[in-house]
């Protein structure tokens, strides 16, 4: 983990509600897919934790849908300000599993973290296909970017108003793959580790309090027992999971 000021040089609109923001800093401490940042907030008591959607030597990218306090903060900030960011949060994807074919399946504003896992999936020669899901057509974005990877791209909408009709699972029924990798509502995963042909990993969405493994806050049952989604998460393997009815 890591303390540093970075500069936004991005603030800009994807979708209604949903921006990217490109901040310039030290991304040192990021080193790989899945991890998150925190973000500290004027006048909030408790930092704000975005997963990265993309990251190199020099800069950091975020994607975030403006649903709270923070992030309605975060959407009127401008380029040139700047924010007081820890990095380099949590675990990341483990790409040495993947075999040949791995497969991503992004849930709305879980579609980010999959974007650098893509692009270094790819780095290492592998044949990457992307399903993005969302509930309609006005709230796809990240299609042509992923398609700009070259990988293989395909989007489900639940009301069948753009791409394939249904869920990211409905597509991924399909699909032949070697290993998966997720992210997205709870509901989605759960329903992406019951359709499941291979082992996997996802990455979890949960409130957290620290955001670095001090509070306890964020605590998730396992087959190992509890485990904190901010340390030893966000990303956990499908075979530790333990789903609560």
């Amino acid at each position: 983990m890591k303390q540093g000021i970075f500069e936004i040089i991005e603030n800009e609109y994807l979708i209604e509600n949903v921006l990217r923001m490109k901040l310039s800093g030290d991304t040192s401490e990021i080193k790989c897919p899945g991890r998150f940042v925190n973000i500290k907030l004027d006048g909030l008591y408790l930092r704000r934790p975005i997963s990265v959607c993309d990251f190199d030597e020099n800069t950091l990218t975020i994607i975030y849908k403006v649903v709270g306090k923070g992030t309605k903060l975060m959407e009127g900030m401008k380029k040139g300000e700047k924010l007081d960011v820890l990095t380099g949060l949590g675990n990341g994807y483990d790409t040495s599993l993947s075999g040949e074919r791995p497969l991503l399946l992004g849930g709305g504003v879980g579609v980010p973290p999959l974007y650098n896992l893509a692009k270094r999936l790819i780095s290492e020669g592998k044949k990457v296909t992307v399903i993005l899901g969302f509930n309609k057509k006005s709230e796809v974005f990240y299609e042509d970017e992923f398609k700009a990877l070259g990988a293989e791209t395909i989007v489900t909408t639940v009301d069948g108003s753009y791409g394939k009709k249904g869920f990211v699972t409905d597509a991924m029924k399909e699909l032949e793959y070697t290993y998966f990798y997720t992210c997205g509502p709870e509901p989605m995963l759960k329903a992406v580790y019951k359709t499941s042909e291979t082992e996997g990993e996802m990455s979890f969405e949960k409130r957290m309090g620290c955001g670095f493994g001090a509070c306890m806050g964020c605590s998730c049952k396992t087959i190992t027992g509890y485990k904190r989604i901010c340390k030893e998460g966000p990303v956990m393997k499908k075979e530790e999971i333990l789903w609560e009815d």
